[in-house]
């Protein structure tokens, strides 16, 4: 049930209190001075916290508030606290708001006013615990998976990229043909090494070839081998990567730019494991699971007949659909600590992200994905004067670039400034929760919209 510790030296205040929120399904729990509030929240589970500012007769200073404001938060960090303060104390109680308590009401209090703050705090420290008890449970199978599994130094923390990732170790060990689709730039061949190395033939080599790195009347020779003079420049035989990678892992990337003729043999090696080198007439015969991966709409190209339907089909057994980082923003601050922690080992030096950097590189749309992401932490690192990465050492383009629904998300207007700050009645604390801020976060918002903190 919903609790609510209530902390006044007044037992009228307390019982007043106590059935006010009784009619509204809340249980109340009530405490004449700090000492025995503190000793409640110890043993029981509390929800809110409603507390006086002063408990010593003849006292106005509000500093006996301060005090049991400042022990509960050092206990309970997470716990919301409403003030009850006399317009005397109003400017004490505006501070520790700034200071992190969730609201204020001075006292005679407005019944309608105080119940619709506990309502909307109760259910925002409900959020707020469903968010952490999702937090855990990803966090423990995020552990389950390392345990299990060979990730190598790959960094995450999002969910989508946690469940490619357990789908990925579930079907390595099936000896069937995977195709990776993701944006350019988003660590697909990271995920084919994965898959490997979870692989029944984790053992053998692991080869990779970017068809869309080669001409195409090169791209057969490179899969299947050449004899020489099997084509201008050919003055030696040469063997395949189907070859280089027999008893092993054949990684093909940007698959839709395999030729016609080579989608041909590739099916053929597909079906029968066999196949011949450029030039000459012995068949050979390879065992290798192959993985491929493609930015493009394979269906489309099947559709316009520039791939073969049924290699689409032989390729498509499973499909690990990986996700940009826009669409994944829990991995763009672990991946940029991550690239900065590798600067550090190869150059010997250490540089941290300010707190104006995090906020610009979560706010970045990353059209270029996570490649896009380690060259501009290893530009940043670079150009970094202090130790220090700020904002402008990022040189990430404007925010305007962005498309509009990412800026909406990660970098509110000024206008959903004002109404989240017009919502929470002015209280800059409950309005920076709202928004999913920090306060400092928000007050920074603010003075860049020209926005009175008061």
């Amino acid at each position: 049930m919903r609790t609510v510790l209530i902390i006044d030296d007044n037992p009228g205040v307390g019982e007043a209190l106590s059935l006010s929120l009784s009619l509204n399904d809340i249980r109340a729990l009530y405490a004449s001075e700090p000492e025995q509030g503190l000793a409640l929240l110890a043993r029981e589970p509390v929800d809110l916290v409603i507390q006086d500012m002063n408990f010593s007769a003849d006292t106005t200073s509000g500093e006996e508030g301060r005090a049991l404001f400042q022990r509960i938060r050092a206990l309970h960090p997470d716990l919301p606290v409403i003030l009850l303060t006399a317009w005397t104390q109003l400017e004490q109680a505006v501070a520790l708001v700034k200071a992190g308590a969730a609201d204020y009401l001075a006292k005679p209090w407005d019944d309608a006013r105080l119940l619709a703050t506990v309502e909307n705090l109760l259910e925002l420290a409900e959020s707020t615990r469903e968010l952490q008890r999702r937090r855990q449970a990803s966090r423990q199978r995020h552990a389950a998976l390392r345990a299990r599994y060979q990730l190598g130094e790959l960094v995450f923390a999002s969910d989508a990229m946690l469940a490619t990732l357990e789908t990925a170790c579930q079907v390595a060990r099936a000896p069937l043909p995977v195709l990776i689709s993701g944006p350019n730039g988003s660590g697909k061949e990271r995920i084919a090494a994965i898959v490997h190395a979870n692989s029944a033939v984790a053992g053998g080599p692991f080869v990779a070839l970017n068809c869309g790195a080669l001409p195409g009347e090169l791209i057969e020779a490179e899969l299947f081998g050449a004899e020489s003079g099997a084509y201008t420049g050919a003055n030696r035989a040469r063997e395949g990567r189907f070859e280089a990678a027999d008893g092993g892992t054949l990684f093909l990337d940007e698959i839709g730019n395999l030729p016609l003729a080579g989608q041909v043999k590739l099916l053929r090696v597909l079906e029968t494991g066999r196949f011949e080198r450029l030039g000459s007439n012995r068949t050979r015969e390879t065992k290798v699971r192959v993985l491929s991966a493609t930015n493009a709409d394979l269906k489309a190209m099947v559709a316009a007949g520039s791939f073969r339907e049924d290699l689409y089909y032989r390729l498509n057994v499973i499909e690990l659909r990986l996700a940009p980082l826009a669409e994944r923003r829990e991995d763009v601050l672990p991946l940029a600590e991550h690239f900065l922690a590798e600067h550090g080992r190869q150059n010997g030096e250490s540089v941290q992200l300010s707190e104006a950097a995090r906020e610009g590189l979560l706010a970045h749309a990353w059209p270029g994905n996570v490649r896009e992401l380690k060259n501009v932490m290893a530009r940043a690192a670079l150009l970094c004067q202090t130790g220090q990465i700020q904002l402008a050492d990022l040189a990430l383009a404007p925010a305007s670039t962005a498309p509009a629904a990412l800026r909406n998300l990660d970098e509110p207007s000024r206008e959903v400034v004002l109404a989240a700050l017009a919502a929470a009645g002015g209280v800059v604390a409950r309005a920076a929760q709202g928004l999913g801020l920090s306060r400092q976060a928000l007050y920074r918002r603010m003075e860049r919209y020209g926005l009175p903190r008061d």
